[in-house]
């Protein structure tokens, strides 16, 4: 099937963030079909690739995480620079940036001169504190907002220490929100007149995102006056829910927390009468009594090979799943069958594989991305597009302006 229109096409986004959150929600709309141009400095010198992993020189995260992007190079710090980026955005949709509050404002990219070049531009600025506060300019990484969120104080062995997983989560958690963003401006801006469509300045923090995620710890810890502490793997909200080891070894993680389904574990395991304790009956109670029911589907999970435990459970409609690494979901069955792993085309290493694109609209085919680009790869193609010529382009090229 040839790819169809996915419900961005059209969409015109020039994403001149570094490292991560914000180039992520510009490829987020990539994926649903807005052509997105990738702005370095003609450096190159983005973080991003120099993160691993890298194989044989080459940065895989920059080839993953800018995907489907076209690339420019260009220093909005010179003057020549500076005036050649407003004759670029005359003609996007969307700009995206990620630089530190006020650092475009001290290049002369104030919100008011790009929006006197275009004044139906949408502005996302996704940056660590927001743009107002007192800590609006202090440098931000995801592993900061996760602690100033509350997000690592959660995540952990009770007895042990706060930690953060081995991946930036909190870079992904704001770049879905900046996707999210751009989509509800653009909404609001399309469904206007074409006279009346304005373009408007989001402001993200990234350490919001996190905190709009933890929906519900706020209220708690006002009602109740206790913050919510890191237990492991153990739900304290439902119960059981928790990470098991089986007899061989494997590690699954299963949950019962409805009374319906803790019923049906308790099939499971050959103990019909727990569902019927009063100590376990129902969600209440199992939460009082956290310890005691996780010791008992514990020990029963570390009777049992994994394929019984499969078998038994999958017989019984409980949800539950075996905790896979990457090797397990790229071989698992049913992200095969949907084609949940796609292979970007690569000029260097001929493909790598990534995730599909999420979510899928029924009955289309989005477009194949390729691998994030090299730096000021399209620079004749989308310069042209502004009447500037091989020379002239050479002439900047020579100054470092592009």
């Amino acid at each position: 099937m040839k790819a169809q229109g996915y419900p961005l096409q059209g969409v015109r986004i020039l994403d001149m963030a570094t490292v991560l959150a914000a180039p992520f929600a510009a490829t987020l709309c990539g994926d649903m079909g807005a052509e997105v141009v990738k702005l370095e400095l003609p450096q190159g010198n983005d973080a991003l690739r120099g993160l691993a992993p890298v194989h044989e020189g080459h940065a895989l995260f920059w080839k993953t995480a800018n995907r489907g992007k076209q690339g420019i190079s260009l220093d909005v710090r010179q003057d020549a620079g500076r005036d050649l980026f407003l004759k670029l955005i005359a003609d996007f949709d969307v700009l995206v940036e990620n630089f530190r509050t006020g650092t475009l404002d001290s290049w002369g990219l104030d919100l008011a001169t790009l929006h006197e070049r275009n004044p139906r531009l949408i502005v996302l600025r996704l940056t660590g504190f927001g743009q107002t506060g007192p800590s609006a300019r202090k440098p931000g990484f995801a592993r900061i907002f996760e602690a100033m969120s509350g997000f690592a104080h959660l995540t952990g062995e009770a007895d042990g220490p706060p930690q953060h997983m081995n991946y930036p989560l909190g870079d992904a958690i704001a770049g879905l929100f900046g996707a999210f963003a751009i989509a509800t401006a653009l909404a609001e801006r399309n469904a206007k007149p074409p006279h009346e469509q304005k373009g408007v300045e989001i402001d993200l923090s990234a350490t919001e995102a996190l905190l709009r995620v933890l929906d519900p710890l706020a209220a708690e810890y006002r009602f109740s006056g206790a913050s919510r502490e890191r237990t492991g793997s153990r739900a304290g909200y439902t119960a059981p829910s928790n990470v098991y080891q089986t007899a061989d070894g494997a590690w699954i993680t299963l949950v019962g927390s409805s009374d319906p389904i803790f019923a049906r574990l308790c099939q499971a395991m050959g103990r019909p009468a727990l569902a019927r304790d009063p100590c376990f009956q129902t969600n209440v109670e199992r939460t009082r009594n956290l310890a005691a029911i996780d010791a008992i589907v514990a020990a029963w999970c570390a009777s049992e090979p994994l394929a019984a435990l499969s078998e038994r459970l999958t017989a019984a409609d409980v949800p539950f799943s075996k905790v896979y690494s990457i090797a397990d979901a790229v071989q698992d069955p049913h992200f095969q069958a949907r084609d949940a792993f796609i292979e970007l085309p690569d000029p260097e290493l001929g493909s790598i594989p990534a995730p599909a694109v999420v979510p899928r609209f029924v009955g289309r085919v989005p477009r194949l991305p390729g691998v994030g680009p090299a730096t000021g790869q399209d620079n004749a193609a989308v310069y042209g597009r502004l009447g500037v010529d091989a020379a002239e382009l050479e002439r900047l090229k020579a100054a470092r302006v592009v």
